[in-house]
């Protein structure tokens, strides 16, 4: 009878005990939190990194249209080399606070031929590329121009402004094998052409190029 008793009681302690568990919702927020936490955390970092990317393709937009126009704003009918790497290396800066690469500068001044269908070819080029400068387009290569600029011997500025962008979370050392990214992902291509008319004179040459 005893045996009867003490069997009972502890059934109904386990039964109360489990009504008890189903009711209980303490802790709850905190299972969620756990379970939800590194969606967020994930949808934050990729917010943040499109934000910066979007960000940084303006200023790589930028970088040339400000090259360009200090390069055609030239109030001589010539520039020199040095004058024109000093223009580049201000450029590069528009890109600051981001500098986890370096991105490549090409200058190239563009004779028009004459004639109904003007052709654009290479008089002097200059490069800077990932910190480094150098020679850009051969001279006397033909480069393609819109239509609307194909104006028979006059004279342009032309400014490429390209970047691999590399995102912060491929950037630290070995990152990208450690999260077993793609390339797809890492020196993401980012880049801008302009063409502008010298302002001042009506060709611009550059004797050391």
């Amino acid at each position: 009878m005893l045996f009867k008793a003490l069997e009972w009681l502890a059934t109904e302690t386990l039964s109360t005990k489990a009504k008890r568990f189903g009711k209980d919702r303490r802790g709850v927020a905190a299972v969620e939190f756990a379970l939800l936490a590194p969606v967020l955390l994930i949808m934050y970092f990729v917010t943040m990194e499109a934000s910066q990317g979007i960000e940084v393709n303006k200023k790589v937009s930028r970088l040339g249209s400000m090259v360009a126009d200090l390069v055609a704003q030239n109030p001589g009918s010539s520039i020199t080399k040095a004058e024109i790497q000093g223009i580049m290396n201000i450029g590069q800066t528009t890109l600051l606070p981001y500098a986890r690469s370096k991105p490549t500068i090409t200058v190239t001044g563009l004779q028009l031929t004459t004639g109904a269908t003007p052709k654009a070819k290479v008089a002097w080029s200059l490069k800077l590329d990932n910190g480094t400068f150098g020679a850009g387009l051969v001279k006397d290569t033909e480069v393609a121009i819109p239509q609307a600029l194909a104006i028979e011997n006059t004279f342009l500025v032309k400014v490429d402004s390209n970047l691999g962008y590399k995102p912060l979370i491929v950037w630290a050392t070995d990152g990208q094998r450690t999260l077993g990214l793609t390339d797809a992902f890492n020196n993401i291509a980012m880049g801008e052409s302009y063409l502008l008319r010298p302002r001042t004179v009506s060709k611009l040459d550059c004797s050391d190029c």
